[in-house]
């Protein structure tokens, strides 16, 4: 392979990462989608591989109940190396609740790239650093949420 035809293979992969970044920070679930294989796997690696996502319905309904109530959400760019078909990540997000409470949190994210879809995607932050800022309410309204998503993708990162 010439290292033109591996400069635009990178080049791919990195676009498909950024786009899909790009569609979660307006939070347009439906392009978010267009990024995601059929069988592709979400983990926050800090709750662990039981807790993972498989398709991108249920991604978009797992990502829905950390970020929909926000009153805003924003990704901003960083550090993107890609290797082959692995795009790393290294971005912050802000997140602002309705109630006034703001968090500015480091992640490290982890892609697979496959014919320019994400097959898979694992995200790398500090819990306790979203916590320390959320409402004191935030965590328990996991308990109402929608939990059909859930995947135990263990073995499989």
């Amino acid at each position: 392979m010439s290292s033109d035809t591996v400069g635009a293979a990178r080049c791919a992969e990195s676009a498909t990462v950024l786009g899909m970044w790009r569609a979660l920070s307006r939070r347009d679930w439906a392009e978010v989608a267009t990024f995601l294989a059929p069988d592709c796997i979400y983990a926050d690696m800090p709750v662990g591989p039981t807790a993972a996502a498989r398709g991108p319905q249920d991604i978009i309904k797992r990502l829905k109940i950390g970020l929909e109530s926000l009153a805003a959400y924003e990704n901003h760019d960083g550090l993107l190396v890609a290797d082959g078909p692995h795009v790393m990540y290294e971005h912050s997000e802000t997140w602002t609740w309705p109630t006034g409470e703001r968090a500015v949190l480091p992640f490290v994210t982890v892609h697979r790239v496959l014919d320019e879809r994400i097959i898979l995607w694992k995200d790398y932050w500090d819990m306790g650093g979203l916590t320390n800022h959320a409402p004191a309410n935030w965590l328990s309204d996991f308990a109402t949420a929608d939990m059909s998503w859930v995947y135990d993708a263990t073995g499989q990162l």
